[in-house]
């Protein structure tokens, strides 16, 4: 285990399978105590059974529901006095068999309700425990779908979701500029995760890379940023 970020701690939205497991498994890897959250604590416990460690543990919490939302934060505030590493990284991908003419507007909601509501509440939530940390984190996972010139009409909820994502992040930065937080989002590429099926080219670990080098080794004057492979992308 890397001692350099040892007794840092970092919190990753659904962390028990595909880019989320890569990361914690990254950021365990770095030294950090890390909390994985999954929608509930069964599956939140089997995924950290897989990972053998000590500096691990588990929280349950759904980014669509107020209630997981704010009972996971009180829960967490109880158990530890700061959080310097909040990855957003719960998200879903709805889109199989719909395009921008014939979706709904309640898959639209529901899509956007996690993958960028999810973000802002979660952050909103956690905040006070981050503003502890002497220099926090956020990182929000989000893709290339979400890019302006990545928008696709035949994933109309994710491409809309991750674009409003992006704006969050932007947001979210400005918001936190002076409490000293930063935050950036990245596109982790097309990965084998449930999500991304099996045919993907890229593995979970290249996936997280962005994620865990944002959480640990870069620079820390880029905020509100778009990052692919460790290089500032466009929105």
């Amino acid at each position: 285990m890397n001692v350099s970020f040892q007794g840092k701690r970092a919190l990753v939205t659904g962390g028990n399978k595909g880019i989320g497991f890569a990361i914690v498994q990254g950021l365990l890897a770095k030294g950090f105590d890390v909390i994985l959250t999954a929608r509930s604590q069964d599956k939140a416990k089997a995924a950290i059974e897989q990972l053998q460690s000590s500096n691990i543990s588990a929280l349950e919490l759904d980014v669509s529901d107020d209630n997981s939302i704010d009972l996971a934060a009180k829960n967490l505030s109880q158990e530890i006095d700061s959080l310097d590493v909040l990855i957003n990284n719960a998200g879903i991908y709805p889109d199989q068999r719909v395009n921008i003419l014939t979706v709904s507007r309640e898959l639209l909601n529901q899509t956007m309700n996690v993958n960028a509501f999810g973000a802002v509440r979660v952050t909103q939530a956690f905040l006070p425990l981050l503003m502890k940390s002497v220099a926090a984190r956020v990182i929000n996972t989000s893709s290339g779908y979400g890019q302006l010139s990545g928008l696709s009409a035949e994933a109309p909820t994710y491409c809309l979701s991750k674009l409003t994502l992006n704006g969050v992040t932007i947001m979210l930065a400005k918001a936190l500029q002076t409490k000293g937080i930063v935050v950036n989002a990245l596109d982790p590429g097309w990965v084998k995760t449930d999500m991304g099926s099996g045919v993907a080219p890229r593995t979970p670990e290249q996936g997280a890379d962005t994620a865990i080098w944002l959480a640990t080794d870069a620079p820390s004057n880029l905020s509100g940023k778009l990052f692919h492979e460790r290089r500032e992308v466009s929105y």
